[in-house]
């Protein structure tokens, strides 16, 4: 099957990111008319439609998990195989584009993979990927993961890659590694990062890392040093600065957040995000 050009994909894995998703859409739609792919699961179908009249969105099933936090990392891990898409921009859907970003697909003609370090971008002190306090790197070491003192922590809210046999390979190991973080739950918390990581230091793609300005913690705003316009804004709705909110702010999405408070559950109060 021939591959399309380029797209976007995101992640919808339970009730908690449905209003984060409408309004990731919304700005995504804003400024590019390119398909979008939300891999979705435990989402009421009597739902789709508030997703799909965004236009071009096309509802694909995630692997599906009763924790919907593992569903979302496991659907991470399937993001080459998922996508129909010669290049792919995947974004966390509590991601809101500022502006259009076009040149993302065009860095991907020079390299495989276009990535963005997390604030706390050294592996050594990369506390948040633990259950236990003790030395991180060896304890990340001891559960298999093939890291050093060098290895950089990458936040996996922006990926950005095409169609290739590195790439390919990359995502292959991603989950290899992922196994590993999900076998050791007693030490390690379920996140993604270390397990990205090690497939980056063990395959060794091609790859290019972009500006904060491309995924911009708000809630780590106090320890970026940039003189640029941010065009990637990433945080949960309700925290979003209004600025932000601004650039989704129409007739339908202002409904839409109302009538959110009375049959959404609160998205800040996720026990899944806790286990």
């Amino acid at each position: 099957m021939k591959l399309e050009t380029k797209g976007f994909i995101t992640v919808l894995t339970g009730l908690y990111s449905f209003q984060d998703c409408v309004h990731f859409l919304a700005s995504v739609r804003k400024f590019h008319r390119e398909p979008i792919i939300v891999l979705i699961d435990r989402v009421p179908c009597v739902l789709y439609p508030l997703l799909q009249v965004f236009g071009n969105v096309r509802l694909q099933p995630a692997p599906h998990h009763e924790n919907p936090v593992l569903a979302s990392r496991q659907a991470k891990l399937s993001l080459y195989q998922q996508s129909p898409f010669e290049k792919t921009i995947y974004l966390d859907s509590d991601i809101c584009l500022l502006s259009p970003i076009y040149e993302v697909f065009d860095y991907l003609d020079e390299v495989d993979l276009l990535v963005t370090e997390d604030v706390q971008p050294a592996i050594a002190k990369a506390a948040n990927l633990l259950r236990v306090e003790g030395d991180i790197l060896s304890t990340l070491q001891s559960v298999g993961l093939p890291l050093g003192e060098n290895s950089i922590q990458y936040n996996g809210g922006f990926i950005a890659f095409k169609k290739s046999s590195k790439n390919q390979e990359l995502f292959l190991s991603f989950k290899k590694y992922f196994d590993l973080v999900i076998a050791h739950q007693d030490v390690l918390l379920l996140k993604d990062q270390g397990a990205f990581a090690a497939a980056i230091a063990s395959v060794k793609p091609k790859m290019k890392t972009l500006s904060p300005v491309y995924n911009y913690l708000d809630k780590w705003k106090e320890v970026y040093r940039i003189d640029e316009p941010i065009k990637v804004m990433h945080c949960t709705y309700p925290y979003r600065p209004q600025y932000a909110k601004n650039v989704t702010r129409t007739l339908f999405t202002r409904i839409f957040d109302r009538t959110a408070q009375i049959f959404l559950p609160n998205q800040l109060k996720n026990p899944w995000r806790l286990k």
